[in-house]
């Protein structure tokens, strides 16, 4: 029965990651991760001497140890990559959000630069004026 829904979970889990990466839900630098995962989990279910194998050959006591020890490193090697994605994108965002300061006062300042020159010969001839007289 346990191998069953060994088998199943695995099947369920490559399922919908494939289901997600052809919809573009999921991007394949994730997909793989999942995909390794869901075909690790397969292989497990299908032979199940290979978890007692494992167990043997790494001295752990009881094989649900060895799982739960695995899915530990697992959890902790996706929290540790997310973060580290999570980094990347704040330091773009920072990035763009500077370029974006940057461009807008940009644009101000040529905004203004307009304004003066379409105001210019009307505002020179007044200025023209007052300078020849007191000249």
């Amino acid at each position: 029965m346990i191998v069953f829904v060994g088998i199943t979970l695995a099947l369920v889990i490559l399922i919908i990651v494939v289901w997600m990466l052809l919809a573009r839900k999921l991007r394949e630098k994730y997909a793989v991760m999942w995909l390794v995962i869901g075909f690790a989990v397969l292989i497990l279910g299908i032979f199940p001497q290979l978890l007692l194998w494992l167990t043997e050959v790494l001295g752990v006591a009881v094989p649900a140890n060895l799982l739960f020890s695995l899915a530990i490193v697992l959890l902790l090697g996706v929290a540790l990559h997310l973060s580290w994605e999570l980094s990347q994108a704040e330091e773009e965002i920072r990035r763009v959000a500077e370029e974006a300061a940057i461009s807008r006062a940009e644009i101000d300042e040529l905004t203004r630069r307009v304004e003066r020159l379409e105001a210019g010969p009307a505002s020179s001839e007044s200025t023209g004026t007052d300078a020849a007289a007191s000249g």
